[in-house]
């Protein structure tokens, strides 16, 4: 009892004696460098709008940072412009512009450095190197955050969001675009990334990596170089995301690479070379989703095992599913497919016999490119037909026993 009116008599000595500091041209303090330095933990520093070079601003206290009406810190593409080395550090409402630039450093728009429970929101980062990068990082928050870069090539360009050795992180309502990648996890667990737009990014939309338990929700990934990049985590669970325009030779609305124990639901997939290219993936269920209007809506290659795709819809796609093998341990069962000419004579609304969605032609496509040039040609549905009534190159456990006559939903 002692020990918790000890706790709540400090919180309350805290708040009382916390205070507010004023920077701005008619203000004691004139930079933002002075007025952290005077600070205490549980200040806030409130910063007027205005043009503020501050080099480096480095953060070793709890502090709130607010900016009033969008004050400007401009990095004069030379240093990392905020450095945050505190627990619980808050960094709202500034613009932030021009970071240095360098192949040695991650040089960034605001940094976290081995720090937990900090918050950086609504603000604006324009022409930065990294955008928000946090390292070893716990419980941060990355909230309604505009990022813009203009990278021509990979090298001389940063990601957005990078997290990196993170625990618990939420990636909320951003909007990234022109970096490298537009939001980059890197042994990232138990993070959650929501609402977020990420577009028109050199490389990958989204790209993480030996990261497990994480899961994303009603985020929109379109025209990025490559798509989105998804491999060698576990347990990933996607929800409700829009994976749009994504095309080029090596360009995927999702690649996922040594993927294991992953659900898919509720996702669209519209208007991309691949929907999704599939590669040692394991135990991955898959449903309610929408492909649409794609080059391939499905590349699952025969490394992959115990996938389950169940009340999809295909419709549109040049190609439903393509593969590169001929035994496939997988299983399709009551998907929707456009393409499909099977019967319903027992009016259940599903069909009475199996539907193949590989077809001969996207068999040798796979394995000869340059056949794209008969697409549409009378020779490619001839082989098709002949192919559905005698078997030969297509898998044969490659189709779907109870496919739907009407759209799953």
């Amino acid at each position: 009892m002692r020990s918790l009116l000890f706790i709540m008599s400090v919180f309350l000595y805290v708040g009382a004696t916390a205070k507010t500091i004023h920077v701005g041209a008619n203000r004691t303090y004139k930079n933002i460098r002075a007025a952290v330095d005077a600070a205490l933990a549980g200040d806030t520093v409130l910063v007027d709008a205005g043009m503020y070079k501050e080099k480096n601003l480095v953060i070793k206290k709890s502090i709130v940072l607010k900016g009033i009406n969008q004050p400007v810190l401009d990095g004069e593409k030379k240093y990392e412009i905020i450095s945050i080395m505190a627990d619980g550090t808050v960094v709202e409402g500034f613009r932030i512009i021009h970071s240095g630039i360098s192949s040695m450093e991650d040089l960034s728009g605001i940094k976290v450095y081995d720090s937990k429970n900090v918050l950086i929101k609504n603000n604006v980062l324009e022409d930065t190197f990294f955008g928000i990068y946090i390292q070893n990082g716990l419980s941060c928050t990355i909230e309604n955050n505009q990022l813009t870069a203009n990278g021509k090539e990979e090298q001389q360009s940063g990601n957005g969001i990078h997290c990196w050795k993170c625990d618990s992180m939420r990636i909320i309502a951003n909007k990234v675009t022109g970096h490298r990648d537009g939001i980059y996890f890197e042994f990232v667990k138990n993070s959650i990334i929501w609402r977020n737009t990420s577009t028109k990014n050199i490389r990958y939309g989204l790209h993480f990596m030996f990261s497990n338990d994480d899961m994303y929700v009603s985020n929109i990934f379109s025209n990025n170089g490559s798509g989105v990049s998804v491999m060698f985590s576990n347990r990933i669970k996607m929800f409700s995301n829009y994976f749009e325009e994504n095309w080029g030779d090596a360009s995927h609305g999702i690649l996922l690479k040594e993927i294991s124990d992953g659900y898919m639901q509720g996702n669209h997939f519209n208007k991309n070379t691949s929907a999704i290219f599939m590669e040692g993936g394991n135990r991955i269920y898959m449903t309610y989703n929408t492909f649409e209007n794609n080059g391939w809506a499905l590349k699952i290659q025969a490394s992959c095992l115990d996938v389950v795709l169940e009340h999809n819809n295909f419709s549109g796609n040049t190609f439903d599913v393509g593969t590169n093998g001929s035994l496939v341990q997988n299983t399709f069962n009551n998907n929707y497919w456009d393409k499909y000419e099977g019967y319903d004579l027992n009016k259940d609304k599903i069909g009475d016999v199996p539907y193949r969605p590989v077809s001969m032609y996207s068999m040798i496509v796979e394995k000869y490119p340059p056949a794209m040039i008969l697409f549409r040609s009378f020779i490619t549905s001839l082989l098709d037909k002949t192919e559905k009534i005698l078997p030969s190159l297509t898998p044969e456990n490659l189709k779907d026993n109870a496919p739907l006559m009407k759209k799953a939903f």
